[in-house]
């Protein structure tokens, strides 16, 4: 059975940095996107970043130019650079990879940034 375990999560204050990671394992095939949501209690899940295979990016506009998602694909690995943290992206992030018959999804890791 597939599992997705993240980590980098935190309390960091605003302007702080933090990086996630999730690992697949074991590996999956034919992975189409990696990728990391986030939500906050009472609030549907958003789509922060997400990397096709091909490499292709996109962002969340409030993210963009201060969150950097990459892979180590040899490792399964889906990272999130986030710099420059802001109050409002505290939540649980939770990364999801998807291939052409369904997808996974990380427990979750809190992160919390204080002003």
């Amino acid at each position: 059975q597939v599992q997705l375990v993240e980590s980098g999560g935190g309390l960091v204050q605003a302007g702080g940095t933090l990086r996630l990671s999730c690992t697949a394992s074991p590996n999956i095939l034919g992975i189409n996107t990696m990728g990391w949501h986030r939500q906050n209690p009472g609030k549907p899940r958003e789509l922060v970043a997400v990397i096709s295979a091909a490499g292709t990016t996109w962002y969340e506009d409030s993210v963009k130019g201060r969150f950097t998602i990459s892979t180590d694909n040899a490792d399964n690995t889906v990272y999130l650079q986030m710099n420059n943290l802001k109050p409002e992206d505290t939540a649980v992030y939770y990364c999801k990879i998807t291939t052409s018959t369904g997808g996974y999804w990380g427990q979750g890791t809190q992160v919390t940034v204080s002003s």
